[in-house]
């Protein structure tokens, strides 16, 4: 199977591209190694994906219209994996502009190539904050998203309906997933675990936002890519009858999914557990909510489930331990 995947210099691009490659299929990705963060860490995620014969690259933005539909005209895919985006809830408040280029016109564009290369099934990513303001609890695909608090929120939120709009209109089978608070190896440095644990080991203040009385529904990076991987496979309107309790539209063949670990973790629990890996106290420094932000969240991952039969489950104490060797690894500390 060939694979367009988008974003593959990013964190879960390079697990997903990983793991794609290492079950045979042809990986073709398009990056624009953004500055966001570390450009050096894009860069190794890259150059460890290029020791594989099936994998080619290309570097671009999504909003390069010209450049994108050729990449992807020239690759043929069967399927497209749209990852890439401009991501952080906090940066969403200092720099909204970059949400709109690469939320909106780069996904409009995927969106675009998808309709003029017959795609077989087109999966892109959403996020769990398109609950918004929502406090009603697991989180469920049928839940109301009507209440975005950050630009980044509603980007994604657009974006549901916009591959809503394109699925329906030229029958491009569609399945978006809802992420949940994704962790591990090879992480981006603006997450909490790769800032509290580099605060730790260097011995300089963790922020802890809304004074500790947080809650994630953390979901290890390797479990998210092992969902999307099965979900390939499960094409919106290829199924012989409708699930009990599905988010198939009735007008398309357009599927929402939630991708979490169905389990609501304290964050003072998971920052015990990376001092504990460290065997060094954190320097805490409480502070108050910050804007946008939402004081928990918690999937309801029962339809991934009943398409998969997967069920991530990697307790956040192993997916800490998998991540702080990894630091200490690559940056030798």
């Amino acid at each position: 199977m060939k694979i367009f995947i988008t974003g593959t210099a990013g964190f879960i691009g390079f697990h997903l591209a990983k793991l794609l490659l290492d079950n045979g299929c042809e990986v073709h990705g398009y990056d624009g190694i953004t500055d966001y963060y570390d450009i050096n860490l894009k860069y190794k995620r890259h150059e460890m994906l290029e020791d594989y014969s099936n994998f080619s690259k290309n570097i671009g933005m999504l909003e390069d219209e010209k450049k994108l539909f050729q990449d992807i005209k020239s690759f043929k895919p069967d399927v497209i994996v749209h990852l890439a985006a401009q991501a952080g809830v906090r940066y969403s408040l200092e720099n909204p502009r970059a949400y709109i280029e690469s939320n909106i016109v780069g996904t409009f564009n995927i969106m675009e190539a998808a309709r003029e290369n017959n795609i077989k099934h087109l999966l892109m990513a959403s996020t769990s904050s398109v609950y918004g303001a929502n406090t009603e609890m697991p989180f469920s695909e049928s839940d109301t998203t009507q209440t975005p608090l950050t630009i980044y929120a509603a980007t994604k939120k657009a974006n549901e309906s916009m591959s809503h709009s394109y699925s329906h209109l030229y029958n491009i089978p569609t399945t978006m997933f809802r992420f949940f608070t994704v962790y591990g190896p090879w992480g981006r440095p603006d997450m909490a675990l790769f800032k509290f644990t580099k605060g730790i080991i260097d011995g300089t203040p963790i922020d802890i936002y809304n004074n500790g009385d947080m809650y994630r529904d953390f979901t290890y990076v390797e479990d998210l890519v092992q969902a999307i991987y099965k979900l390939i496979d499960v094409i919106p309107g290829k199924q012989k009858h409708r699930l009990e309790n599905d988010s198939l539209s009735p007008v398309a063949p357009h599927r929402i999914v939630n991708i979490g670990n169905s389990d609501k973790i304290r964050l003072l629990d998971f920052i015990e557990a990376i001092e504990e890996e460290l065997n060094k106290k954190a320097i805490r420094n409480y502070l108050p909510m910050q804007e946008g932000d939402v004081p928990a969240t918690w999937a309801d991952a029962d339809l991934l489930f009943r398409l998969t039969k997967f069920k991530p489950n990697t307790s956040y104490k192993q997916g800490v331990k998998n991540f702080v060797n990894w630091y200490r690894d690559y940056f030798s500390v």
